[in-house]
C-alpha cells in the first residue's frame, strides 16, 4: 500500500491554527467553570469567548449557544423537543439516517425529492415539524430554505457549518465541529425559543450542555471554525474551479457516468458521482493501495459500503459511487493524479 498523497474524504485533520492552541488550551481550561476559583474563572471566560465566536459565525445569540459532547444526539433534541401531541413530522427522502429513526418513531412523512434534488415542502400548520437539511453530505446540492413554511423548523447544519445562514424561521439547528475542521465529538446545537421547546431526555431541570463538557476542545473548535471560514473565503473559487475540471473530466474522459446536481445548486467543496460498470468497494481499494483516500456509499453508513439511500432517492445509480470532498488544502496537482488514476483504473475495470 502507497503512502497517501491525496485525501478526498469526507473527514479532514483537525486545523493546523487549532492544533497549534490545543497544548495551551488545555492548559488554561481544565477547571469547572462553576465554580469560584481562580482557574475557574479564567476556564468560565474563555468559554464565553467561544461562544462568542461561535454565535457570530453561527448567526445566533451566545446564550443560544449549547455544547453536545454527540453531535448525534442534537437530531433528537432538535426534533422530538418540537414534536407535541399531534404534530405532524416531515422530512425528506434524503435526509440522515438519524431523522429517519426518529420518524419511525413518530410516523413521520417522508418528502419526495426530484432529480436534482429539490424538495417540494408540505403546508404544515403552526404545531407540525419540518426537518431542513441545509446542504445533502453526500451530493452537495444546496437545499432552498423553507422561509414560507408556518410551522417549527428543525435546521440540520452539519454539513454546511457556518457557510448557510439560518432562516429567520428556524425553531432548533445542529452543527458539527468535524464540519470547520475542528475537533470530532462536538455538537453546536440551538434553540430559537425555548418556549416551544422540551426536553426530550430525562431531566431535572432544562440544562442541555453537559458540565463534564471538554472547554479545551470547544476552545480549539471556536479557533478552528475562524480559520477554516477564513481559508475557505479564499479558497472557494479555486475549488469550484477543481469542481469543474473533476465534473469536466468525468464526461469528456470517463463517460457512462452519474453526477448529482451541478455546479449552480451545489456547494464547490462535495462531488458525487457514480460510475456504471464499476464496483465501487474495489475501486476505492485500488484507489487506497495508490494514496489517494476517497468515500463511497451513504454518509450515514460509510464503513460498511451500503448504497446510498440519498441517490437511490434522487433516482440516479447507486453502484460505483464516488464521494469525494476537497478540502482547502487541496492542490491542483493532486486532482491532476486522482483523474489519471481513476482514469486507468476504471478503463481496467470495464475491459
Amino acid at each position: 500500500m502507497g503512502s497517501i498523497t491525496s485525501r478526498f474524504q469526507s473527514e479532514a485533520p483537525l486545523h493546523p491554527a487549532a492544533r497549534a492552541f490545543l497544548a495551551d488550551a488545555f492548559d488554561r481550561g481544565w477547571a469547572d467553570p462553576s465554580k469560584i476559583h481562580g482557574e475557574s474563572r479564567q476556564a468560565s471566560i474563555l468559554l464565553n469567548e467561544a461562544k462568542e465566536t461561535f454565535a457570530s459565525h453561527l448567526g445566533i445569540r451566545r446564550d443560544q449557544v449549547e455544547f453536545l459532547s454527540d453531535p448525534a444526539l442534537g437530531f433528537h433534541l432538535g426534533t422530538s423537543g418540537l414534536l407535541h401531541g399531534s404534530s405532524q413530522f416531515f422530512y425528506s427522502a434524503v435526509d440522515r439516517s438519524e431523522v429517519f429513526a426518529i420518524a419511525d418513531l413518530h410516523s413521520g412523512e417522508k418528502i419526495p425529492v426530484a432529480l436534482d434534488g429539490s424538495i417540494q415542502y408540505p403546508e404544515g400548520g403552526s404545531t407540525d415539524l419540518l426537518a431542513w437539511q441545509t446542504i445533502n453530505g453526500e451530493t452537495g446540492i444546496i437545499s432552498a430554505a423553507p422561509t414560507k413554511f408556518p410551522g417549527r423548523l428543525f435546521v440540520d447544519a452539519t454539513a454546511s457549518g457556518a457557510q448557510i445562514p439560518l432562516p429567520e424561521n428556524w425553531s432548533t439547528a445542529l452543527w458539527n465541529s468535524r464540519t470547520w475542521e475542528g475537533p470530532a465529538g462536538l455538537g453546536i446545537f440551538a434553540v430559537a425559543d425555548e418556549g416551544i421547546w422540551r426536553n426530550p431526555l430525562p431531566h431535572v431541570d432544562q440544562k442541555i450542555s453537559s458540565s463534564e463538557l471538554s472547554i479545551p476542545l470547544v476552545m480549539a473548535s471556536a479557533i478552528a471554525l475562524e480559520a477554516h471560514m477564513r481559508d475557505y473565503a479564499d479558497k472557494r473559487d479555486a475549488l469550484s474551479t477543481l469542481n469543474a475540471q473533476i465534473r469536466n473530466f468525468l464526461h469528456s474522459e470517463i463517460g457512462d457516468v452519474d453526477i448529482a446536481g451541478n455546479a449552480s445548486t451545489t456547494v464547490p467543496h462535495l462531488l458525487s458521482y457514480s460510475l456504471l460498470y464499476i464496483d465501487a468497494e474495489r475501486l476505492v481499494n485500488e484507489l487506497d493501495r495508490r494514496g489517494i483516500c476517497v468515500d463511497s456509499g451513504s454518509a450515514c453508513n460509510a464503513t460498511n459500503m451500503e448504497p446510498s439511500h440519498v441517490l437511490a432517492a434522487m433516482g440516479l445509480l447507486t453502484h460505483g459511487n464516488v464521494r469525494m470532498t476537497l478540502h482547502n488544502q487541496t492542490t491542483p496537482e493532486s486532482v491532476e493524479i486522482f483523474l489519471q488514476e481513476l482514469k486507468t483504473l476504471v478503463e481496467d475495470f470495464r475491459n
